[in-house]
C-alpha cells in the first residue's frame, strides 16, 4: 500500500514533536516498520510502481512474422534483442502456431 506524502510528513512530525513510534503507528494506521523505514531515508517521497517496460512491442512482431514468415526463432530473438524463449512466449499469447525451431 502507498501512503501519501502528507501523511507520511504528518507522522514524522508527529514523532519530531515528542511523540512515541508505537503512538504514531496506532494513530495513522501503519506498522512500525514502515515508520522506521520512513525514518531512515532522505526522501519521503513513494516510490513511482507501475508496470515494467517490456522489450518486445507485440505489434512491431506481428508485422515482422507477416514479413518474413520462415524466420527462426532465434534469429527472430536477435532481431528484437531478447531471449528465444521471449519470442515463444509472445507468439504463443498471440495464437500464431507456425513458428520454426533450430535444425
Amino acid at each position: 500500500m502507498t501512503y501519501s506524502l502528507d501523511l507520511r510528513e504528518a507522522a514524522i512530525s508527529y514523532i519530531n514533536s515528542g511523540g512515541s513510534k508505537v503512538e504514531a503507528s496506532r494513530l495513522f494506521g501503519f506498522s512500525r516498520n514502515t515508520l522506521y523505514r520512513w525514518l531512515n531515508t532522505d526522501d519521503l517521497q513513494p516510490k513511482k510502481h507501475g508496470f515494467r517496460n517490456r522489450k518486445l512491442d507485440k505489434a512491431a512482431l506481428k508485422k515482422h512474422v507477416e514479413d518474413h514468415p520462415d524466420m527462426f526463432l532465434h534469429e527472430r530473438a536477435e532481431v528484437f534483442g531478447v531471449h528465444t524463449s521471449s519470442i515463444s512466449r509472445a507468439l504463443k499469447a498471440m495464437r500464431i502456431v507456425k513458428k520454426r525451431a533450430r535444425v
